[in-house]
């Protein structure tokens, strides 16, 4: 009998002993699960996911947002969990192939407006993690919208053409040569960030050279122009501090500048949730790539006329300008941004100036910069001649060494739309 007792025993605490064995592997699976969740949550942040696949007054990434281009209207489309219109019927191996290799799960291609080409850099793992985040949020039915684009461009046959022209799928490769916080801003910055879609130049075809990467260019339909990232004279971060650069790409707004326009957007939707070690990773990185030096401005105008524009611009920078940047261009940093030394004032192209000054804007709210201050728009008050005046006046004084503009120039940002 109490052998027997005994063998119960035994078998009942080995039971027991199986039983929490069990509960803390489901608790710890649940645990690892909720961490790739948390994780992924914070990359589909970096990606900035939500701006693209959410439309105005629309449901979180059920699509439908209209994205006008130099060949037609593309609509964004549903990544809720929906199994009938989203990803829910998807895998993960199907939503790895559509971020690294730019087709749907049957093969289908993707048109490249969705940052594949720099999404095909992000690991396995990071895409894991992203779509297990997709999958927990409110699935929403919603059918995607037909493409409305011209011919031919509305044939997706000829997309074989443009990967084969500008796409090449692969992974990030580390520099050996280089720190681990410099490699992490690059995998950032060249791919999941898509920093390249806006601030590479965008050829005839809707596609770029990996030899111009982050020379900055015009963003179509949008009337903006993003800055060179490897030119001291553009965006002209070389000559920053990893601290300013900081600044601005999680607060908006830093000791030397400010972000407006679509830069602006990418900060409240994406940048400002960026970790502290992720936004130095990306400054750092940012930083190095910045090299060339300034060079002189040539004037597109007659000297008789700049020479009149110029008298003209500093009246109407005294009477406008001055009480927020300073009669000497010197501005009140962070919130109201220098003038004098801006590089962006001072880029080839006049466009952001000329925007701001027509239509004003605020840097993004932020959790660093909760209340930013604005800049009014003078499209009603001022002529082309004196918008043309102003901006010329700010990008050549104080040892600004920008170019004047035209009247012209205003009047045909003065006409068009805005995005």
């Amino acid at each position: 009998m109490r052998s027997s007792f005994k063998l119960l025993s035994a078998s009942w605490l080995a039971g027991m002993a199986a039983f929490g064995l069990s509960s803390q592997n489901e608790a710890r699976s649940e645990e690892q699960l909720a961490s790739v969740i948390e994780k992924g949550e914070y990359l589909a942040r970096a990606g900035d996911c939500v701006a693209c696949h959410t439309s105005p007054e629309g449901k979180v990434f059920a699509g439908g947002l209209a994205m006008p281009t130099p060949f037609g209207t593309l609509y964004t489309s549903n990544i809720t969990p929906d199994v009938e219109t989203g990803i829910g019927s998807w895998t993960s191996d199907d939503f790895y192939r559509t971020m690294h290799e730019g087709r749907f799960p049957d093969g289908g291609l993707i048109y490249p407006a969705m940052p594949f080409a720099s999404y095909t850099k992000v690991s396995r793992e990071d895409s894991d993690a992203i779509f297990a985040y997709l999958r927990t949020i409110a699935p929403v039915t919603q059918h995607n919208r037909e493409h409305d684009l011209d011919f031919p461009y509305n044939n997706r046959s000829l997309i074989l053409g443009w990967r084969t022209l500008f796409f090449e799928q692969g992974n990030f490769k580390p520099d050996q040569s280089k720190s681990d916080e410099w490699n992490r801003g690059a995998y950032l910055v060249e791919g999941l960030g898509h920093c390249g879609m806006c601030h590479t130049p965008i050829n005839a075809l809707g596609g770029n050279s990996e030899a111009d990467a982050f020379k900055g260019g015009l963003i179509p339909m949008q009337n903006w122009y993003a800055p060179s990232l490897t030119s001291n004279k553009e965006a002209g971060l070389g000559d920053w501090s990893i601290d300013d650069i900081t600044d601005l790409l999680q607060k908006g707004i830093s000791h030397r500048g400010a972000v407006y326009g679509p830069m602006a957007d990418v900060v409240y939707n994406s940048l400002q949730y960026l970790n502290d070690a992720d936004t130095r990773a990306m400054a750092v990185y940012l930083k190095s790539i910045a090299q060339d030096s300034p060079k002189p401005a040539t004037s597109r105008l007659p000297h008789a006329e700049s020479s009149l524009l110029l008298s003209l611009g500093k009246s109407v920078y005294d009477r406008e300008c001055a009480v927020c940047h300073g009669a000497n261009g010197q501005g009140e940093p962070p919130h109201y941004p220098p003038l004098a030394g801006n590089q962006s004032i001072q880029m080839d192209s006049a466009v952001n100036a000329i925007r701001m000054v027509l239509n004003g804007g605020f840097p993004p709210g932020t959790f660093g910069n909760p209340m930013p201050y604005g800049m009014p728009p003078f499209s009603i008050t001022l002529s082309d001649d004196e918008v043309a005046a102003v901006v010329s006046y700010i990008r050549t004084s104080w040892g600004n060494s920008g170019a004047p503009i035209s009247a012209a120039e205003a009047n045909r940002l003065r006409s068009a739309p805005l995005q």
